[in-house]
């Protein structure tokens, strides 16, 4: 039989602790409460055999919140001693322990909305989301279409219609310059945001106000048609802009362009309310009535003929 064979079958079989390490229970519960609160060690659980003369005697913990902890005592022995000594204590969990869960970064668990005033929200050096801006020389490169020549007759141009020569200026021109485009095209900051950082902004932005939604599926038209949606500029315009309908459900987010909502500008046209027709009654009008009737109205008899009737 080899040695490597013995050895795989040594490995295998269980070791036998060593006697007096195994019966040093009593030394061991000392040990455990001395390190911990006065009547948290339970009763003796198990021996586990570290090694030659070593082992480790198990004790149930019976602190509040350490449910299926054990309290892990190791005893050694020397070489031909007879005396058993302490190595360490400590406080281990069981298979059935109470664990706290796995820790995560702080990078990790931060969600949307867990920022508050006054909290700084670092970013990675190497941020997928973004990408270096511009950092290039003012100078353009010889095989661009803005060559020393094409910047000398722009520059000439700028003499023609400024206030003096270029060189009394206080601020030369800047027209047709890299730094110039990329002023204006927003890229002359230490970092923009990359491809994947657009790519992420608009499927995040889609998923939650996009055509795909339940408010979408039952909107009367897009928004690319409603009379609210702000457009916005860059590569990412194509496909979003901004709600400015305050009585819609995305006011102030950005939206796809096929998303949708009842408060769509053209979905429902408001009725011009109904004029009432004019009164037959003119009730605004005072009718002046005497309190006496008139002598020539019929209903005033005349002089004498109360007498002839017989009347006083």
């Amino acid at each position: 039989m080899s040695a490597a064979t013995t050895r795989s079958r040594t490995q295998r079989t269980p070791r036998t602790p060593d006697r007096l390490c195994a019966e040093a229970i009593g030394l061991a519960r000392a040990a455990a409460e001395e390190a911990a609160a006065p009547g948290v060690v339970g009763e003796h659980v198990e021996v586990v055999v570290e090694g030659d003369r070593v082992v480790t005697h198990l004790f149930e913990c019976k602190e509040m919140g350490y449910r299926g902890w054990r309290w892990a005592v190791t005893v050694a022995r020397a070489s031909r001693a007879k005396v058993v000594t302490l190595d360490e204590t400590v406080l281990l969990p069981g298979p059935d322990a109470l664990l706290a869960p796995e820790w995560v970064p702080w990078s990790e668990r931060l969600r949307p909305g867990d920022m508050g005033p006054g909290d700084l929200l670092p970013t990675d050096a190497e941020d997928l989301r973004l990408e270096p801006g511009y950092s290039g020389e003012d100078e353009p490169p010889p095989n661009s279409v803005l060559s020393e020549d094409m910047a000398e007759r722009v520059e000439a141009e700028d003499a023609e219609v400024t206030a003096g020569a270029p060189a009394d200026l206080s601020v030369a021109p800047a027209r047709g310059s890299l730094a110039a485009i990329a002023d204006e095209l927003g890229l002359r900051r230490a970092r923009v945001l990359s491809r994947y950082g657009l790519h992420t902004a608009a499927d995040r932005w889609e998923e939650a106000y996009g055509p795909k939604t339940a408010m979408a599926q039952a909107a009367p038209a897009p928004c690319v048609s409603c009379g609210f949606l702000v457009p916005i500029g860059g590569s990412l315009g194509q496909a979003f802009g901004v709600c400015a309908n305050e009585f819609g459900p995305a006011d102030g987010r950005v939206v796809s362009l096929s998303y949708g909502c009842g408060g769509h500008s053209e979905a429902a046209v408001m009725p011009k309310p109904p004029r009432p027709a004019p009164p037959v009654l003119d009730e605004t009008k005072v009718d002046v009535l005497p309190l006496r009737p008139a002598p020539d109205s019929g209903s005033v008899l005349p002089v004498g003929v109360g007498e002839d009737l017989g009347h006083s």
